[in-house]
């Protein structure tokens, strides 16, 4: 069985990490990549059992697991994608291969679909900049979708 690494990169997002933080129940581990937080950012990834590394500091080899499961602080799993993501781990996968999800954007009370995203990754595949990895449009879909929240 596959184990999973959430990674959200984080600057000042204790408005938003702990609903985040809270959807990961399919991930094995959780590492927050911090850029210098001046506020309860720190405080909230720790209530949740996350590991907190300065992004100095931070590279995908401190992450204990292959697959890596990239999130903004702003996203959650909606109960669709968590279901999907246990589903996933029943099942052994090639590294080479890249999987994708639906993001779902609130826009006041509405919801804007957008196109997938590829979010799944396995770090021995290769390496990416910055926080999120780069679409692939030949990545496997997954059920469910990614909800991004407006900025508090």
């Amino acid at each position: 069985m596959p184990l999973l690494t959430a990674l959200i990169h984080t600057h000042n997002d204790e408005l938003r990490l702990a609903r985040a933080l809270e959807s990961l129940r399919p991930c094995d581990e959780l590492l927050i990549c911090d850029h210098g937080s001046q506020d309860g950012t720190a405080g909230i990834a720790r209530e949740y059992g996350a590991r907190l590394l300065p992004a100095a500091a931070a590279d995908l080899g401190q992450a204990r697991h292959d697959w890596i499961l990239c999130l903004l602080s702003r996203e959650a799993l909606s109960e669709a994608l968590e279901a999907s993501l246990f589903e996933w781990k029943l099942a052994e996968h090639d590294a080479a291969r890249k999987f994708s999800m639906g993001v779902r954007e609130q826009d006041g009370s509405n919801w804007v679909s957008h196109p997938p995203a590829t979010r799944l990754v396995n770090r021995l595949a290769g390496l990416w900049t910055g926080p999120l990895p780069a679409n692939d449009p030949h990545a496997q879909l997954l059920a469910g979708d990614l909800l991004r929240f407006q900025q508090p």
